[in-house]
């Protein structure tokens, strides 16, 4: 099936145009202090004509995995139903473009914002399905988690959006975070 721009999508923004869309699937956080806990994500990518996408995000899992901080050793219960993270922002193609930038990759400015009390600003590049971000900038509010740097790869592989991001938190330096296999669940 061939590839259609969504309707309306600015022209600033047809380097992350395959992005547009509703994604979910599962994944798994481990971190220092973090028992591997698997999770449910929603991520959605659209637009409203202007020069950038909107981007919302939740992750979710289980209540008895969040309030041991645990993954659950027994069956799967259903549905996760407990908010671990969500974030909401916005990505833009860079109106700059970087000496040295090969001419299929896009250089990317992405601000996003955490509902635990955090604010982000990644910079990166987007091009061939994928993209790589790290934070040129984190603001948190006194009682937000302490996040210092963030690093994040999303990748489309075989009609599958792949996600992977590094934090540096609490003292430990940039590490594995989380990861996960998003399936598209509706088109921009």
């Amino acid at each position: 099936m061939a590839f259609a721009f969504p309707e309306g999508l600015a022209p600033e923004v047809y380097p992350l145009a395959w992005l547009v869309g509703r994604w979910r699937g599962e994944g798994v956080i481990e971190y220092p202090g973090i028992t591997q806990t698997p999770f449910v994500h929603d991520l959605e990518f659209d637009h409203d004509g202007g020069p950038y996408l909107r981007v919302t995000s939740t992750l979710r899992v289980s209540s008895a995995a969040a309030a041991d901080g645990e993954a659950e050793d027994g069956p799967d219960t259903g549905e996760p139903d407990t908010v671990w993270s969500t974030e909401t922002g916005f990505w833009r193609v860079s109106s700059e473009r970087p000496e040295g930038l090969e001419a299929d990759r896009h250089a990317l400015e992405v601000l996003l914002t955490d509902a635990s009390g955090r604010l982000s600003l990644f910079l990166g590049v987007a091009g061939n399905g994928r993209v790589d971000l790290a934070t040129d900038f984190v603001a948190r509010t006194s009682t937000a988690a302490e996040v210092t740097a963030a690093k994040r790869l999303y990748g489309l592989v075989e009609g599958q959006l792949m996600w992977v991001e590094e934090l540096a938190a609490f003292g430990h330096p940039l590490g594995s975070y989380a990861s996960a296999k998003l399936d598209r669940v509706t088109d921009g």
